[in-house]
């Protein structure tokens, strides 16, 4: 028995309701359609349809297969779809959301050859630090850091990276180096403003844990202004890693409390629940991917 030409055959008398309309949308005799649901009842060892006058019911068992099965079948018409896109490259356009800074430091400087491997594809990139709502903006696929707080979205987690206290060189020969956590509200600190910054934090070094609530004449509602700010010198922030890799490799802004650690932020990739991710969607998943290993490699 084709495993695969089974489910097809028990998806479309579910969706169909009986064996006869099934029949028909195959193209092959009822008794062909009855012969393979009977035949997948005796290799599973459970009753899919509850067979009456008034139609087809499946059981318990039998919505279980038609889901799973369904969705083995849509990933398998996608395979079939990337095999024959892979002498060609993707085409269409791919519309993607990201946090502004990640996107504009590590993702958009290696589109370039992304698209050139790509060159029947465009891309609409999306930048903007809030959560936005994917199917009313036609979202294909989203980057999203921290705690995921959507159960609706389907989510695999790509990366983390540490978060630190930063400042500049001068900041610090200013203002003093904190050498305790608690030291931290003696400083000015430039206050992100999202989900995952605010102005509480929680120390760990060993079985010893701490909390800090920092204070700051400035708020910033995007990651950008946060690195502005820390830039210009107006003072410390507490931050992934990723937002200051490129400062942090030339010693233009370095990390204080270094033996004392703060909960990492993790990297989301998300979509649609529902939605079988296309694969557009998939090979620019693999690109992020690539990006994020290409950032740890290199901190």
């Amino acid at each position: 028995m084709n495993r695969l030409a089974a489910m097809e055959t028990f998806v479309r008398v579910v969706d169909a309701g009986s064996f006869s309309n099934a029949a028909k949308l195959l193209r092959v005799g009822q008794p062909a359609v009855s012969k393979t649901v009977a035949q997948l009842e005796d290799r599973l060892g459970v009753r899919l349809l509850l067979r009456s006058t008034l139609g087809l019911t499946p059981t318990e068992a039998g919505w279980k297969f038609y889901e799973g099965a369904k969705r083995s079948l849509a990933e398998a018409e996608d395979a079939e779809h990337t095999a024959r896109q892979a002498g060609t490259g993707l085409s269409g356009r791919l519309r993607v959301c990201a946090p502004v800074t990640f996107a504009r430091m590590h993702v958009i400087p290696k589109l370039p050859s992304f698209l050139e491997e790509n060159s029947s594809l465009n891309i609409d990139v999306v930048l903007d630090d809030h959560n936005i709502d994917l199917v009313e903006q036609g979202i294909d696929l989203a980057l999203r850091m921290g705690r995921l707080s959507d159960s609706s979205l389907t989510a695999r987690k790509i990366g983390e990276s540490a978060r630190l206290v930063v400042g500049t060189p001068d900041y610090f020969a200013n203002f003093g180096t904190p050498k305790t956590p608690r030291d931290l509200i003696m400083h000015q600190a430039i206050i992100y403003e999202q989900g995952e910054g605010g102005t509480n934090w929680a120390f760990q070094k060993g079985n010893t844990a701490t909390s800090v609530t920092l204070g700051g004449r400035l708020h910033v509602s995007a990651a950008e202004g946060v690195r502005e700010g820390v830039l210009a010198g107006m003072g410390l922030a507490i931050a992934s890693e990723w937002m200051f890799a490129p400062e942090l490799a030339a010693k233009a802004v370095i990390p204080v409390l270094t033996d004392w650690s703060l909960p990492a932020i993790d990297l989301w990739i998300v979509s649609s629940s529902g939605r079988q991710m296309s694969a557009k969607a998939r090979t620019f998943a693999t690109f992020v991917e690539h990006c994020v290993t290409n950032i740890q490699q290199n901190s």
